[in-house]
């Protein structure tokens, strides 16, 4: 038999045992239920609860106001704290209600208008608003503190030009700041895109990792790794067919969270080219099945391999930026990003999906998910190849 002839039937015996054993690890997970509705929950409702139940901006903050002065100047200040993003309750009358309010969390803002408001404003004279702000939750108090500065801000300007005499035509003439903001990739700021495909690479990523480690953990718990060991097969052959069969079903996911979530719902717009969106996918989630098969070799059931992943999981989330701004975060911290695959692949993601983003101004994130991909599939590897021996 010729040198190549023999090459040639030796490759298909490769690719007949890698079909073979990948749609074994489909059926495999075909026959858990469990883990079936945990993919579809995750590419469906949990999608869905993130993009539609969590903002990042000020919606319907409870506000109560104590009106010292009750004059249609401390009216009309009143009347600028408008719906969606505050819910002026009943007025109050006295400091201890302000107070019993704030205690109990009914009140998240609670403004006092001082006596003679009106008045000092027609004489030109300097008056108080107090804010009183629960800031229990950081991000909502500093929200409403910057709204609430807006709009008194925008109030006393007004105020200050017409009692100088410069309302109506006249202040027109005034010397004024043009500022025009331009609000590029999500012009009307809708929370609803980013948190819908934050919470879609959150997933990717998850199931990533504990896919093809739930894959080679149920060989153990069913004992069938005895069978893999005194087989024909390379370690590389039983390895590649668990993350081909992961990489389908994760696809098959992002396709249907597309389809019936995104899209649909949250209108999405996807900006870039689908296919480059795939391919750095797949790249990613290679990445991560090397982290799957360490996990795999560490860990005796699927209980411990969960847990274990989400021990992963959790600081490659913290250190992506998805939460927490990089500016935001210590040096020692930032300085650390640069290991999360994460990190790279939500940069590649929100290029492709929300600005349009190619290959040419990717390249780099790419080039990072690539150098780790090399990393942690080689240390999986080293650490599967080391449980056969």
């Amino acid at each position: 038999m010729s040198a190549p002839r023999f090459e040639l039937q030796g490759l298909r015996l490769w690719w007949g045992r890698l079909r073979v054993m990948t749609v074994k690890e489909l059926l495999q997970l075909l026959r858990d239920p469990v883990l079936l509705f945990v993919i579809l929950y995750g590419f469906t409702a949990d999608i869905y609860n993130a993009g539609s139940g969590v903002t990042l901006q000020l919606t319907n903050a409870s506000m109560a106001v104590q009106d010292l002065d009750r004059s249609a100047a401390s009216r009309e200040l009143v009347s600028r704290f408008l719906p969606p993003e505050f819910n002026v309750g009943h007025p109050i009358t006295r400091d201890s209600e302000a107070s019993r309010l704030l205690d109990d969390g009914d009140a998240l803002l609670v403004m006092t208008i001082p006596p003679q408001f009106e008045r000092d404003l027609l004489s030109g004279r300097r008056t108080d608003v107090q804010m009183q702000i629960d800031a229990t939750n950081s991000v909502l108090g500093f929200l409403a503190y910057s709204y609430g500065t807006q709009i008194i801000t925008s109030y006393a300007l007004e105020a200050g030009l017409l009692s100088a005499a410069l309302g109506g035509g006249a202040a027109s003439q005034a010397p004024v700041v043009d500022n025009r903001v331009r609000v590029w990739f999500n012009p009307n700021q809708n929370d609803a895109w980013f948190m819908s495909i934050s919470e879609l690479l959150n997933v990717i990523t998850a199931f990533s990792i504990l896919l093809p480690a739930a894959a080679m953990v149920r060989e153990k718990e069913r004992g069938t790794i005895e069978q893999l060991l005194v087989s024909p097969l390379t370690p590389m052959q039983v390895m590649l067919p668990k993350t081909l069969a992961m990489m389908l079903v994760i696809h098959l996911g992002i396709v249907l969270s597309l389809l019936t979530v995104l899209l649909p719902i949250f209108h999405v717009p996807i900006q870039g080219s689908l296919p480059l969106f795939f391919f750095i996918t797949t790249l990613y989630i290679i990445t991560l099945s090397g982290l799957g098969l360490f996990i795999a070799t560490v860990t005796r059931n699927l209980a411990q391999a969960a847990m274990l992943s989400i021990l992963v999981l959790a600081p490659m989330i913290f250190l992506s930026g998805i939460w927490t701004p990089p500016e935001a975060m210590p040096a020692a911290v930032r300085a650390m990003m640069v290991i999360s695959p994460l990190y790279y692949y939500m940069d590649a993601c929100y290029g492709i999906l929300l600005k349009g983003a190619g290959l040419d101004s990717l390249w780099d994130a790419v080039l990072g998910i690539v150098v780790l991909g090399c990393m942690t599939v080689g240390f999986g590897l080293w650490r599967f190849r080391r449980q056969f021996d």
